[in-house]
């Protein structure tokens, strides 16, 4: 007797979470942003990036610069080698290993986890990404809306109707549409 009254509790039991459950869901209001689509309609994205894009090349031919002085350091000393002393053949070997070191850290200097460039994107993006934070949590308080999704970067997301889509809005609150 003891088993069936514990195993109607829990039937009870998971019918009440499940209405319950149901009826949270329901209230739930959610809604979908495309990211991609609101950093391409801004054009302070559109300049930081221009910005990034340009600092990157100058810094790439700084590295590619010392990468050429180092690749001709090596050749000349192969071809030099054999009329070089002892000594000399050192001191060269280890000028050509000081350079590839320079070239190393430059890379890591500029393009590292935490280099130059990295530290430049955080200072220009980051203000923008704050920006769009902030319109959509102020447009998510004015229609009450619960959970905001970025469907750019959802793979899982087959199908999401059109009105659930508050991009243009965002961009509207931001002033750029």
């Amino acid at each position: 007797m003891k088993k069936s009254f514990v195993h109607k509790s829990y039937i009870v039991l998971c019918t009440l979470v499940l209405c319950f459950g149901t009826a949270f869901a329901k209230d739930q209001s959610i809604a979908y942003i495309d990211m991609q689509y609101i950093l391409k309609n801004l054009p302070q994205y559109e300049q930081a990036n221009e910005q990034l894009t340009l600092i990157s090349r100058r810094w790439q031919k700084e590295v590619d610069t010392a990468q050429q002085e180092a690749r001709v350091m090596a050749t000349n000393y192969q071809t030099e080698q054999i009329f070089l002393s002892e000594a000399m053949r050192r001191q060269r070997e280890e000028e050509i290993v000081k350079k590839e070191q320079e070239v190393l850290e430059l890379k890591r200097k500029y393009f590292g986890q935490d280099g130059e460039l990295f530290k430049k994107r955080e200072a220009l993006i980051k203000p923008i990404q704050d920006e769009i934070y902030n319109a959509i949590q102020e447009l998510s308080d004015e229609k009450r809306i619960d959970i905001v999704k970025d469907r750019s970067s959802d793979p899982s997301l087959i199908y999401m109707s059109s009105k659930l889509d508050i991009s243009d809005q965002v961009l509207q609150k931001l002033g750029a549409k």
